[in-house]
């Protein structure tokens, strides 16, 4: 549970969903108001599945329901400033979207 007195990134996504990719990047949703039914550690996911529904957890508790979707290397629990993302997402939802493969290319 978030709390806006302590600076804790842990909490900060509120309910959150992170996937290490078939890429090795790490790609994370949070600010979610629910985790889909069979999403837990460890479980393979497959494109279009259903992980979470949007929401406003974690410090967006008084924004507009919405996702925030990052991608970056995998990291560790603690490194809060990279799972967040390290580069923009746009150009791959966008690509994504349309169908294209495309995978972000992140130095480790």
């Amino acid at each position: 549970v978030w709390d806006p007195k302590v600076n804790d990134g842990a909490t900060r996504g509120g309910l959150s969903v992170a996937i290490i990719g078939d890429d090795g990047l790490r790609y994370y949703g949070s600010h979610l108001s629910a985790v889909a039914d069979g999403i837990a550690p460890g479980v393979r996911v497959e494109m279009g599945q259903l992980l979470g529904l949007t929401g406003k957890s974690g410090d967006a508790a008084v924004t507009d329901s919405h996702l925030h979707f990052g991608i970056s290397h995998p990291t560790t629990p603690d490194d809060w400033a990279a799972r967040r993302g390290e580069i923009p997402p746009y150009t791959y939802l966008k690509s994504w979207q349309s169908g294209k493969d495309l995978s972000p290319a992140i130095s480790q």
